[in-house]
């Protein structure tokens, strides 16, 4: 589940994201947490079913972006977000500014400019010194194939070892 584009919040978020309109920062954090939200039901029916849920980016790409903005604190940007589902295992794709920038599509949207991911970058590093959470890293710059073998092999351990464990929620 990547930010959902298609309900009205989405719709929202595609236009400020595609420079098409401008929205006051603490409105867009909000808008993209409540996106989040909108999957919560969904999220934990199909987790108490069994199955295993993959979120692009969920709440701490939310928290690191906006709080890279500068009149941000992490800990207010973390408030829309608690309560919703705790992730077993959060894989942060390491990748440097340039090899990013290098990628295709790079600087269509908003944010996309390499200073602004240097201070997303930091922002991510903060986050990740929180131990409640299963942080792995993994380096994004080795082959596709590579690159899916190592997730692959992460995310079946880390299935095993919760598969009984109840669902947690962030930051509570």
């Amino acid at each position: 589940f990547p930010t959902d584009r298609t309900t009205e919040i989405g719709q929202l978020i595609s236009s400020y994201l595609g420079r098409e309109k401008n929205l006051e920062d603490h409105t867009i954090h909000l808008l993209f947490s409540a996106n989040r939200w909108e999957h919560v039901p969904m999220m934990k029916e199909k987790l108490h079913q069994g199955i295993t849920v993959v979120v692009d980016r969920y709440a701490f790409s939310g928290v690191a972006f906006t709080s890279a903005k500068g009149n941000f604190c992490l800990d207010w940007c973390k408030q829309p977000d608690v309560g919703l589902p705790k992730p077993d295992l959060i894989l942060f794709l390491q990748l440097s500014p340039e090899e990013a920038a290098e990628r295709g599509n790079f600087g269509h949207e908003r944010y996309e400019t390499s200073s602004f991911q240097e201070k997303v970058l930091q922002s991510f590093y903060c986050l990740m010194e929180d131990k409640t959470l299963n942080w792995k890293t993994v380096n994004a710059s080795k082959s596709i194939e590579d690159l899916h073998r190592e997730i692959k092999s992460i995310a079946e351990q880390t299935m095993q070892e919760v598969q009984n464990k109840p669902l947690g929620e962030l930051w509570k």
